[in-house]
């Protein structure tokens, strides 16, 4: 299913993704960054990911359409590879909630405390 409309709000740092059904998910850059499907991020294989930290501020520059299937993100932190298929987008907004509460999971496994966006550490 493509999606009807994407926008980018950068001040509040959401990517919103409207469906055809009229469904639209809000999805945080954060999130997104942490969770990107690349190699950088996921790994080679299962098990192999690597977590991501420190990305409370980050932000997308630019969105490159890939074909009908995907969209490029680029991130401030120059980050740009691994292509978000529509696929993937919609299970994240579907299953935003327990994908977050992994990750927060695991920084607080690692000791990380995270920081309030725009805080200065």
């Amino acid at each position: 299913m493509t999606p009807t409309n994407i926008a980018l709000h950068k001040k509040s740092r959401i990517l919103e993704i409207t469906w055809p059904d009229g469904i639209t998910h809000q999805l945080p850059c954060e999130f997104l960054r942490v969770n990107s499907p690349s190699a950088e991020v996921q790994g080679h294989g299962i098990g192999q990911g690597t977590l991501q930290i420190g990305k409370e501020d980050v932000n997308i520059k630019a969105i490159e359409p890939i074909g009908s299937y995907a969209i490029q993100l680029v991130f401030d932190d120059n980050h740009d590879s691994g292509l978000f298929s529509w696929t993937l987008l919609r299970d994240f907004g579907e299953n935003y909630d327990a994908i977050w509460a992994d990750y927060l999971q695991q920084l607080e496994e690692k000791g990380y405390q995270r920081k309030k966006p725009g805080q200065i550490i």
